[in-house]
């Protein structure tokens, strides 16, 4: 194994003497690890980081999932209700269904005690 010299900085020498001590680590393998972490990753550090395709698919799937979720619960408890009023207040406006015209159920059943009143 062939050795050769970087010039960094004194500072940024220093920092990574401790980031590749915290780590467990030699200088050699450090440098090879971050490297490949960069190169496996298609990441540069020049370049600004955004999001991966992954996370935002996983972020849209959220906020899909969260916005069925708030459709459900208005359906159930807000417009379910609230046409269920409208139709009632349809067929009581309904002069077809006026409440005179119906018979009640006792009038047509000759088993009830007031059928034959």
């Amino acid at each position: 194994m062939t050795k050769s010299r970087l010039q960094l900085k004194a500072s940024t020498a220093k920092r990574f003497r401790e980031f590749s001590k915290k780590n467990n680590s030699n200088q050699s393998e450090t440098l090879d690890l971050i490297l490949d972490f960069f190169e496996k990753n298609n990441l540069s550090p020049f370049e600004t980081l955004v999001p991966s395709k992954v996370s935002l698919e996983q972020l849209i799937k959220k906020r899909i999932n969260a916005v069925i979720a708030l459709l459900k619960d208005m359906e159930k408890n807000k417009i379910n209700p609230t046409l269920a009023i409208l139709q009632s207040l349809i067929e009581a406006a309904d002069p077809k269904n006026n409440y005179e015209n119906r018979k009640r159920d006792y009038e047509e059943d000759d088993t009830h005690p007031d059928f034959y009143k």
